[in-house]
């Protein structure tokens, strides 16, 4: 699976953001205002959920591409080998309508006219 471009642009900008910020934090270039998290409950609260929703669904999307990763560096999935398997019935069949064909090409003429 291939990112869109504007899908990777939009990623890089937030990444570099959060870095500047991170950056301005530590360098105390401006210091945002955690008293004012800390005393209001509720926007502890809506920031607690906040972080845990995106932890969760950035955990997902890594377990996601690493179980992808890995599968994909084994032998087939076992989608892939009942595909290959229905492959091989397919053409074991398409094999014997072509053999029953063969034969009744082949026989008399009498015999090919019952059904």
């Amino acid at each position: 699976m291939k990112a869109s471009r504007p899908f990777l642009y939009f990623w890089i900008v937030v990444v570099v953001a959060l870095l500047v910020v991170e950056i301005a934090e530590v360098t105390q270039v401006f210091t945002l205002p955690i008293q004012s998290v800390v005393g209001n409950p509720i926007a502890f609260v809506f920031a607690l959920t906040f972080t845990t929703v995106l932890a969760l669904v950035g955990a997902i999307f890594i377990g996601l591409y690493i179980s992808q990763r890995w599968l994909s560096t084994r032998d087939f999935t076992p989608f892939e080998v009942e595909m290959l398997r229905m492959r091989e019935e397919v053409a074991a069949m398409r094999r014997s309508v072509e053999a029953l064909e063969r034969e009744r090409a082949s026989a008399p003429a009498e015999e090919r006219r019952r059904p």
